[in-house]
């Protein structure tokens, strides 16, 4: 076991080394990979600590990825980062009107229940999606939309959170 906690420490600084090394030409790169051309040409990129990287004029903001040591890279609009703000210091959200981002290179493995997560062990559903869009919306318009990320479409994660939003898997190149 103390093996393993050598291991995963080992890993965990090498990946903080490796990102903090990273240009920011590739950060930015990443960071607009995450939405179709159309939207993240002219989107702000800012960084997994609110540095921005390069100034857009389309009010989206790309991100590189979802935090520290994540490289799974999302472009918002202005009710995502809503979203995104309120979710980073656990406050409240509730939607005033209907938000889009955009994860086309996927996302990491996280619960579907609860944000805040952290052990795949707790009981929760966890999943791992692939290219997917993200809509949040008022909770009232989520009513009726399944919270099953297997049911082969869309769905609800965070169903019982102010963070609830609808995930659509998309299949590329199919």
């Amino acid at each position: 076991m103390r093996n393993l906690f050598v291991i995963l420490t080992v890993l965990l600084l090498a990946s903080t080394y490796l990102h903090s090394s990273e240009s920011s030409a590739d950060k930015i790169a990443r960071a607009k990979s995450a939405a179709h051309s159309g939207i993240s040409k002219d989107a702000t990129v800012m960084d997994v600590d609110g540095a921005i990287l390069s100034k857009g004029s389309n009010g989206w903001v790309c991100r590189p990825g979802t935090g520290p040591g994540d490289d799974h890279p999302m472009c918002n609009d202005a009710v995502w980062e809503k979203l995104m703000q309120a979710a980073a210091s656990s406050a409240d959200f509730k939607a005033d009107g209907v938000g889009i981002s955009y994860m086309l290179q996927g996302d990491a493995h996280v619960s579907n229940s609860n944000p805040a997560a952290t052990d795949p062990n707790n009981g929760d559903v966890w999943v791992q999606e692939g290219a997917h869009l993200m809509i949040v919306a008022p909770k009232e318009m989520l009513k009726g939309i399944s919270d099953d990320p297997y049911n082969g479409g869309p769905y609800v994660m965070w169903k019982d959170t102010p963070y609830a939003h609808i995930m659509v898997p998309i299949r590329l190149n199919e």
